[in-house]
């Protein structure tokens, strides 16, 4: 927003300086990007400054010169300046026709929840261009020229933050407006030249005929103002913000209007920003009423009393501001003050351009800003109760990072929101995907279904960099229709399995890199998480033959799927821009839902001493069906066993000359020890005995004899 000095001291008479007033906006929570001098910008045809202020999303009361003085005027302690330039206080004539017949302007407010106000005049106007000093204010300001008429809407927009229209009067279908939502199939054709096809959502302002401007966004073509123009329709109206942005972001259009109406603009301004038009049309362009103002205001906003205590304005500020300086300051910036006797709550009403403004804390921010920030101590507030705990999900989050940071990975944090071919591919039905319904852009047009999308895309932004070796993980929400929101931890692999050195050869990670990160993240919540070799499920993006089920068993024995994980598909990675001699990319995802189910509360642990007595180990060799799972042949062996085999572990698998076709030699290495004695070789062989049978017995195995 750029502000000329000389324009803001029509409505404060502030003697300070552009660079005075610029520090002091500054102090009070605003941000001046520029001070610029603007030669023959003012209206006396001197030289003048331009101040350019970022006005946060909240603030769109100070979208106007007014705004801003409101502020300098309370900074300074000085009146604010209310006179007929700034009000454009109303005329005997504003009500009559000069010269002419009045015009009768039915207005009709179909869609009064999309427009609350309306209100129009019609008069008669000479088109020509503006005199100087409104086109070097206006060009000051950012915007061009273009004839008086439409110059002098923009002018009162820029004084007093409510967007005008001007209509040709004899190009409208017959003197009749009706705010209304578009119809299906409807189109306009906006000043732009740009045909715009609209839908129910959208609201327009129509004649008895056609559409004839997108509320708060744009006229149309077929009624522009022009230099035929003889007779003009004037609107000022307030509209509903959401409306507004949800026209705008459908059509790509942003104007200075939509800008504001998008914000929120005072419902109280159309009526008093028409007759300061007026004012100015009649300076201007030779204008003369054809008629009072039509206004329509059909359900009048009550206004809210907001209740301000003094002891929590100094709990709030750690500081103790003076009671007489808090309703002094409110008033000063419009706020209407009540009560506050005898150390009693004030009652403060919200004047309706600061739209911002509907809580207690609202009000000891305005406080804040105008006492300065600079003065408010660096303080901690005391506390009056402990804090609250953290939510379980929380504290399992927390734990599962620490727990992966560990592995050796680093935290990845991704879009939410991602394009639909990137979400396709990780998705079992497609359908499920969730769109968005007004997306910035493609790249964020749907709800990733899954974490490993982002997480591809930032290990091939890794690799893009140089970095070889990447192991990602993150913790966040995956979405899908008859799902909803699930809670997921995603993790990616790429690159060598572990660190490199000189003295080994490179070892590229697999499959079991990335689930063995995962078992060790179930471990550390109470779960133990194995791995069983599976086809893909359909839609999932792993390569057959290099994915696995990951289920996980609670420590009372039940069990789940949890996830699952594998190599993703090459061609995948490749069409996503990572190299095709990169490597695999290994991935895994484990629903957290189904994780909590299993876990176990981590204070219910106990450490456990150093074991006294000595362990026996022993080498076993079956002959199994080569189908038949590792995990299958573990869980069967501590099941014969469960009191002493504290350890099983695979060291070979064969399949080849001695061994018939369908079949593979399992070798494991079992240790066995008892806690309280030092178990006999007779023991530990009657054990292995009892393991053997029940291999048999459940999974066919065969004891595979030396030198078979």
């Amino acid at each position: 927003m750029k502000i000329l000095v000389s324009w803001l001291r029509e409505f404060v008479a502030a003697d300070a300086g552009p660079g005075e007033l610029a520090d002091a906006l500054t102090n009070c929570g605003f941000e001046v990007s520029d001070v610029s001098p603007a030669p023959g910008a003012s209206a006396g045809g001197g030289a003048d400054a331009v101040l350019d202020l970022e006005i946060t999303t909240n603030r769109p009361d100070c979208l106007s010169v007014r705004g801003v003085a409101r502020e300098v005027s309370a900074i300074y302690g000085l009146p604010l300046l209310e006179g007929a330039r700034a009000e454009g206080g109303e005329r005997p004539e504003d009500g009559r026709a000069d010269g002419g017949s009045d015009v009768e302007l039915p207005i009709t407010i179909e869609s009064p929840d999309l427009c609350p106000r309306y209100a129009a005049a019609v008069d008669d106007v000479t088109i020509g261009p503006s005199p100087g000093w409104l086109q070097a204010r206006l060009e000051a300001a950012g915007m061009r020229p273009i004839n008086n008429v439409v110059d002098a809407t923009n002018y009162v927009m820029l004084e007093l933050g409510q967007p005008l229209h001007a209509f040709d009067l004899a190009r409208l279908g017959g003197p009749e407006l009706r705010i209304r939502r578009a119809a299906p199939g409807e189109t306009i054709r906006t000043l732009d030249g740009q045909e715009r096809k609209l839908d129910t959502e959208m609201l327009v302002i129509a004649d008895a005929e056609r559409p004839q401007a997108l509320a708060g966004v744009m006229g149309g073509a077929a009624s522009e103002v022009s230099e035929s123009t003889r007779t003009v329709v004037l609107e000022s109206a307030c509209f509903e913000p959401v409306s507004v942005r949800r026209t705008s972001k459908r059509t790509a259009l942003s104007t200075d209007a939509s800008f504001r109406f998008e914000r929120g603009t005072d419902i109280e301004t159309p009526v008093a920003a028409l007759r300061r038009l007026r004012r100015l049309l009649a300076e201007i362009a030779g204008g003369r009423p054809r008629g009072p103002i039509a206004d329509r205001y059909p359900a009048p906003r009550p206004t809210t009393a907001i209740e301000l205590r003094h002891y929590r304005v100094g709990r709030v500020l750690g500081i103790d501001v003076g009671r007489e300086f808090i309703p002094e300051t409110l008033r000063r910036l419009g706020f209407g003050v009540e009560g506050g006797e005898d150390g009693a709550p004030w009652s403060v009403t919200a004047p309706t351009h600061r739209v911002d403004v509907s809580r207690e804390i609202d009000l000891i921010e305005e406080l804040a800003r105008h006492y300065g920030y600079e003065r408010l101590p660096s303080t901690f507030p005391a506390l009056d109760r402990p804090a609250a705990p953290p939510g379980a999900w929380l504290r399992r989050n927390r734990l599962l990072a620490r727990l992966l940071v560990a592995s050796g990975c680093s935290e990845a944090f991704t879009y939410t929101f991602i394009e639909r071919a990137a979400a396709e591919p990780f998705a079992a039905d497609p359908s499920a995907i969730v769109p968005l319904a007004n997306p910035l852009s493609e790249k964020f047009a749907v709800l990733r279904p899954s974490l490993l999308p982002g997480l591809l895309d930032a290990a091939v932004h890794n690799r893009r960099h140089g970095h070889q070796d990447v192991r990602l993980f993150e913790i966040g929400k995956r979405f899908l229709r008859g799902a909803g929101e699930t809670p997921v931890l995603g993790v990616i692999v790429t690159g060598a399995g572990g660190p490199r050195h000189w003295s080994a050869a490179v070892r590229e990670a697999d499959l079991f890199d990335v689930t063995g990160i995962v078992e060790r993240a179930c471990a550390g919540v109470g779960v133990t998480a194995s791995s069983d070799g599976a086809a893909p499920a359909p839609g999932a993006p792993f390569v057959p033959g290099r994915a696995a089920v990951i289920r996980g068993r609670s420590r009372d024995g039940r069990e789940a799927e949890i996830g699952r994980a594998g190599q993703l598909d090459p061609a995948l990675a490749t069409g996503r821009g990572f190299p095709a001699a990169g490597g695999a990319l290994l991935a895994a995802e484990l629903d957290l839902d189904a994780l909590d189910g299993l876990a176990t509360d981590r204070r219910a642990l106990h450490a456990a001493p150093l074991p006294r007595h000595p362990s026996i180990v022993r080498d076993l060799a079956v002959v199994v069906d080569a189908a038949l799972s590792a995990r299958a042949v573990r869980d069967t062996i501590r099941a014969a066993a469960p009191r002493t085999l504290v350890a099983v572990r695979e060291f070979d698998r064969y399949a080849g000359k001695n061994i018939p076709a369908g079949r593979v030699s399992l070798a494991l290495h079992l240790t066995f020890r008892a806690p309280d004695r030092t178990l006999t070789d007779a023991e530990v062989t009657r054990t292995v005995d009892t393991i053997v049978e029940h291999l048999a017995a459940e999974h066919g195995a065969v004891l595979r004899q030396d030198g078979s």
